[in-house]
């Protein structure tokens, strides 16, 4: 008979005690550890009934290693392939967390109903009489993708050991529990155990493999922080469940960067892939608006055209009020302390409200001549010509500093059908050829008097 042991571990952040104490001495929380129970006993592998045989590593100097490129998986979703750095990597473990509702099963269930490849989605929250309601709404005629609802480790390997997939999708971490460990699924001992084997299975096989995990209230992945360590990408599928539009992020990547995102929208047959952004970040009215601004930001590698609005108004009740949506507050507090310094412009008494459409945050330093623009529009009550788009950043002195990847964003611009853009006049511009007229400025001053005359 095995030996059993108790160990006690914090429920917030996972530490493990001998003992049981009232405050975790890492995460300095109270009443959050409890006892677990632990079964010893001899571990098989991922396969089913053959023990697990122990490989003694050798040090092997630098240049002796082998490297193959490996190719990755498309899984012919532009989005998804941006985020992950060009594909699935195989032997990858991927980690996908979201709020409730947001469209995490819907995104990989989708993938995996349109994939080539042997495909094994594995659900311990639906049946697999729901899944295919879900799947005859999204992509009714898959024959690649295997729908499996369990919940045990060892049961899943069975049938990964006769199905042999190309893909493995686990929905959710939380809900799957090993023999190895006597405690309730999602505890922090099971899920740390379930991903263990997980990450064994996938890295002696190549297969990759995605994870569903929840999240807490806070918006951290739920578990021990360990589970973000292990895996080997971490992504973040963000959105209000009120708006139609979700976006996805990389808050880790071993194999590429993590300043990518993807954009989809929200419909009835599933989620569309937003190839081009700026269809939803800028309005289609025609009508010359006062306070509108077109601004050139970077997201990752993507070049975004988004716009921004903003509403100067006498202030009513003595106090003037500085609101922002998607801004920083601070920052547009200091843009406008530029304006009354260094430009002259009396907004102390005046209300100031701020906002990017399309309910995104953006902190790129690269939209502060836009901002300062639609604060100076809605201030004169004239409106900016159709056409015009700003780049740049604004120092505390009123001078208009340069910003990276200025040629691409002019690209951008031009691509858009914009016919003339405003950048500092320090950058240096390679771009040959190009229609847009380029307006190069180096103060506040020169851009109110090129627009407002």
């Amino acid at each position: 008979m095995a030996k059993t042991k108790t160990a006690f571990f914090c429920q917030n952040c996972g530490t493990q005690y001998a003992k049981w104490v009232g405050q975790c001495s890492a995460c300095k929380e109270w009443n959050t550890v409890v006892e677990e129970v632990i079964q010893k006993e001899e571990k098989t592998s991922w396969k089913a009934n053959t023990t697990t045989v122990s490989k003694i590593a050798k040090p092997l100097r630098v240049n002796e290693i082998s490297t193959n490129k490996e190719l990755r998986l498309n899984t012919f979703d532009l989005e998804f392939n941006r985020v992950l750095g060009g594909g699935l990597v195989p032997g990858a473990l991927v980690l996908l967390g979201g709020e409730p509702g947001v469209g995490k099963s819907t995104l990989l269930l989708q993938i995996a109903l349109k994939l080539p490849y042997r495909t094994l989605y594995v659900s311990g929250e639906e049946s697999q009489k729901q899944i295919k309601m879900r799947a005859d709404r999204i992509h009714p005629n898959s024959e690649t993708c295997f729908i499996l609802t369990e919940t045990k480790t060892q049961n899943i390997f069975r049938q990964i050991e006769a199905t042999e997939p190309d893909i493995v999708v686990i929905d959710s971490i939380q809900t799957l529990h090993s023999d190895y460990i006597e405690s309730a699924a999602g505890s922090i001992s099971q899920v740390r155990e379930c991903t263990a084997e997980l990450i064994k299975f996938a890295k002696e096989t190549n297969t990759p493999v995605i994870l569903i995990g929840h999240i807490t209230k806070d918006g951290s992945i739920a578990g021990p922080k360990i589970l973000e360590h292990m895996v080997d990408t971490v992504l973040q599928f963000e959105g209000d469940r009120n708006y139609v539009y979700r976006i996805l992020r990389a808050l880790k990547n071993r194999f590429g960067s993590t300043a990518e995102l993807g954009i989809y929208e929200m419909q009835g047959g599933g989620l569309r892939q937003v190839n081009n952004p700026s269809e939803i970040l800028i309005s289609k009215n025609d009508e010359g608006l006062s306070g509108t601004a077109i601004a050139s930001t970077v997201e990752g590698m993507r070049p975004l055209m988004i716009e921004i609005q903003a509403l100067v108004s006498t202030a009513v009740y003595g106090t003037p009020q500085r609101s922002t949506t998607g801004y920083n507050a601070k920052r547009l507090n200091m843009l406008l302390a530029v304006l009354e310094k260094r430009a002259g412009f009396k907004l102390g008494a005046k209300d100031v409200f701020l906002n990017i459409t399309g309910g995104i945050s953006v902190d790129d330093p690269a939209i502060d001549l836009a901002v300062i623009a639609a604060i100076l529009s809605s201030n004169e009550d004239i409106p900016i010509e159709k056409g015009v788009c700003f780049a740049a950043e604004v120092g505390l002195a009123g001078e208009i500093r340069p910003v990276q990847r200025v040629n691409q964003r002019i690209s951008e611009a031009e691509k858009l059908g914009f016919t003339s853009i405003y950048v500092s006049k320090n950058n240096k511009i390679t771009l040959k050829n190009t229609k847009i007229e380029i307006h190069l400025v180096s103060k506040i001053e020169d851009m109110v008097s090129a627009l407002f005359g």
